[in-house]
């Protein structure tokens, strides 16, 4: 039987990794610009982090996490999501006790959830995220949503557009639960089945089901916009304020509410066109304390990178393939493998990526090889050239080809490519 991969997974090949890799640089980029340090968490919990953290009556912690026993007994879970586990590190490593605020941010960390395989969604997925600790200021909010624009912008993703909602605190959220009880009160028996349990568990995720029924129900519904405390106003027009000084483009949609049960206040997502939702986040001030630390306000995102490079795919068309190798050492003399394999070692203890031929093809042979790769030079090392000490150099952008010493080939090398020739 011919083996293949799980249902829900991806291979990620070789010009896939050229794309994922570059997405990956840029966000480093762009969060160490905004002053984020790198956090990793283990990629597996105990069981009760998401049980506690995320919500007993979410659809993830509810339907779809990979949960199992390890030898010991022990429930273990593969990570669904990654703020849990984060500011389980920040209260376990004492960074509650160092200068507030944390800036942290994890890069292309993989994820776990048991859903239906779809396009840009997968069991196994993966997610770069930041979170803020310490930090009350609707300023923050507006610190990670910058962000997030930031390196959309920067992706080439211009058309990304931000959407703003509150959903209040402990203060003024109850009032509203019970307005949105009522409303939907004489339609219970409309709801989908999922909608039904919301309904007596978390009344405010029947504004987030994709159901054609529950959707055009909650559409009518009454927002919590108009329920919300003094401070909480107060908040939400700051940020909105904040994020129009940072030209930062933003709609105010009532239908934002996410789904985990630790947001509070500020909440938003970044879409784009046919993708839906790219990013997902907002403000957690609650969350710390459920885990067991102090109070402490939080705020962040995560964005899903299968979703993001789907995205660029679609907005800019076929994905460019990636770089190939600087140099590619073409052997063109018998008895020369050797000297073939110390030149390429040389280049690549100068720093330059350098390839040479492992099958023992021809000359023409190589010089094709050299430009399928995408080679940017081509060194030819013969039987006349080695009684030289040169090594003829071909530049496969120009066809432009000289002699060069053989102990200078790395800093001629270093030196066009540098100067962009």
């Amino acid at each position: 039987m011919k083996v293949a991969r799980p249902r829900g997974v991806d291979d990620l090949l070789p010009d896939a990794a050229g794309a994922w890799q570059r997405l990956d640089m840029l966000a480093r980029s762009v969060c160490h610009r905004f002053g984020f340090h790198e956090i990793r968490t283990p990629v597996f919990e105990h069981t009760d982090l998401f049980l506690r953290g995320v919500g007993e009556d979410t659809d993830i912690v509810a339907k779809e996490m990979y949960t199992f026993p390890d030898r010991a007994g022990r429930s273990l879970t593969l990570r669904p999501e990654g703020t849990a586990g984060v500011v389980r590190a920040y209260l376990e490593g004492g960074l509650q006790a160092a200068p507030q605020p944390i800036k942290l941010f994890y890069a292309s960390a993989p994820m776990f959830r048991y859903d239906r395989p779809a396009v840009g969604r997968y069991r196994q997925f993966h997610q770069t995220g930041v979170e803020v600790f310490g930090a009350a200021s609707p300023a923050a909010d507006a610190e990670v949503i910058t962000l997030a624009h930031a390196l959309f912008a920067e992706a080439g993703l211009t058309q990304a557009e931000v959407r703003l909602n509150s959903v209040g605190c402990p203060t003024c959220r109850p009032r509203y639960r019970e307005r949105l009880l009522a409303y939907y009160r004489p339609h219970i028996d409309n709801l989908c089945a999922d909608c039904r349990v919301r309904y007596e568990r978390n009344p405010l995720r029947l504004l987030d089901c994709k159901v054609p029924s529950c959707a055009r129900l909650a559409a009518g519904a009454p927002t919590v916009s108009e329920y919300l405390c003094e401070g909480c106003a107060a908040h939400f027009a700051t940020l909105r304020e904040l994020l129009s000084t940072a030209d930062v483009p933003f709609t105010a949609d009532p239908g934002i509410v996410r789904g985990l049960d630790y947001y509070t206040r500020t909440v938003f997502e970044v879409v784009s066109g046919d993708a839906g939702a790219l990013c997902g986040g907002g403000r957690y001030d609650g969350l710390v304390e459920t885990l067991g630390g102090p109070s402490v306000p939080a705020v962040g995102f995560a964005i899903g990178i299968e979703r993001l490079l789907d995205a660029l795919a679609r907005a800019g068309g076929r994905a460019e393939p990636g770089e190939g190798p600087c140099v590619f050492v073409v052997c063109a003399g018998e008895g020369l493998l050797a000297d073939t394999l110390r030149l390429t070692s040389r280049l690549r203890a100068a720093g330059v990526s350098a390839e040479f031929d492992l099958l023992g093809r021809g000359v023409r042979a190589q010089m094709k090889h050299a430009d399928r790769i995408r080679a940017r030079f081509v060194m030819v090392l013969g039987e006349e050239e080695a009684e030289r000490r040169v090594v003829a150099i071909r530049d496969m952008r120009t066809g432009v080809q000289e002699d060069v010493a053989a102990d200078a080939v790395a800093e001629w090398v270093k030196e066009r490519v540098s100067s962009g020739v």
